[in-house]
C-alpha cells in the first residue's frame, strides 16, 4: 500500500500523431497534466468534488479549473488514474500544489451508507502539498497526486468523517524537446522531426533557430527543406529523452 496520497499531473501531452506545425521558439512555458490516483481504503466509495488545482511556482500562482463532476477516487487504484486538469504554465520551480474542493458533493460511503466528508481546509485555501520540482520549458509533465484513503479519512467520536489528506505528489517528465540552429539563416528551411510514420514540423526563425517542444522519447531523423538554391539535408539517429532538451548544435545547409 502506498504511504502517501493524492493527485497528479501530465499530460501527457502528445504533440505527435500526423504532421503538425509547432512554434519555432523555445518559449517559456511547460505543459502540465494533473492526475489523481488512490491507495486502497476500507470504504465503498470516496467521492471528492474538486473545483480547481492551484500550482504555485516561482513565477506566481496558476489556477487550473476542473470541469468534471465529483470523482470516486476509489475507482482509480492499482496504477489507474484520472485526469483532473491540464494546461500550459510558466516554466520554473514548483513550490506548492493546492487542491481546492467545492463546498458540497464530498462524501464517503461505508457499508452502503453515505456520509458527508468534512473538508474545511480543502474548501477554502485548498489542500496544500509542498512540491519541489523544476519544470523545463518545452517539456511536458504529468503530476500525479496519490491519495491514501486509509490514512486520509478519519472517523470522529460523534460519527462524522473528516478528510485529513495524506498525499504524495510525483512530477514526471512525459516528453522531451529538440532544438538547434541552421546556417546560413537565409536558407529559411522547414524542419521536420520524423520517427517512424510520425512527423512534426516547424520553421527556422530569422536567426536560424528551430525548436520542437513536447516530443515523445525516441530516435529521430531531422530533415531540413530549405529554399532554393539550397539542398535538402537529413540528420539521422537524433535521440530525444524525456525531461531533456536535445541540442543539435549548428547544422550547415549547402547549395
Amino acid at each position: 500500500m502506498k504511504k502517501l496520497f493524492l493527485f497528479a499531473g501530465l499530460l501527457s501531452l502528445c504533440f505527435f500523431a500526423c504532421t503538425k506545425q509547432n512554434s519555432n521558439s523555445g518559449g517559456s512555458t511547460t505543459h502540465v497534466t494533473v492526475k489523481m490516483t488512490d491507495a486502497p481504503g476500507a470504504f465503498n466509495s470516496v467521492i471528492l468534488n474538486v473545483k480547481s488545482v492551484v500550482i504555485v511556482t516561482d513565477k506566481g500562482e496558476q489556477t487550473l479549473n476542473v470541469n468534471g463532476g465529483p470523482v470516486d477516487i476509489l475507482r482509480f487504484r492499482s496504477g489507474r488514474d484520472t485526469v483532473l486538469a491540464d494546461a500550459d504554465i510558466p516554466a520554473g520551480s514548483i513550490q506548492q500544489v493546492r487542491l481546492v474542493l467545492n463546498d458540497t458533493g464530498n462524501r464517503v460511503i461505508v457499508g452502503g451508507v453515505s456520509y458527508d466528508l468534512t473538508t474545511p481546509s480543502g474548501q477554502t485555501s485548498g489542500v496544500k502539498l509542498n512540491v519541489h520540482e523544476d519544470l523545463t520549458a518545452g517539456i511536458a509533465y504529468t503530476m500525479r497526486l496519490d491519495f491514501d484513503a486509509a490514512q486520509s479519512i478519519v472517523l470522529t467520536g460523534n460519527g462524522k468523517y473528516i478528510l485529513k489528506p495524506v498525499i504524495r505528489a510525483i512530477a514526471t517528465a512525459a516528453s522531451g524537446a529538440l532544438t538547434g540552429m541552421v546556417t546560413p539563416a537565409s536558407s529559411s528551411p522547414k524542419v521536420y522531426a520524423i520517427a517512424g510514420t510520425d512527423t512534426v514540423g516547424t520553421v527556422a526563425d530569422a536567426n536560424g533557430k528551430y525548436y520542437f517542444p513536447g516530443l515523445a522519447a525516441g530516435s529521430y531523423q531531422v530533415k531540413f527543406v530549405p529554399v532554393s538554391p539550397y539542398a535538402v539535408k537529413t540528420v539521422t539517429n537524433v535521440a530525444v529523452v524525456n525531461g531533456a532538451v536535445t541540442d543539435m548544435g549548428t547544422v550547415t545547409i549547402t547549395q
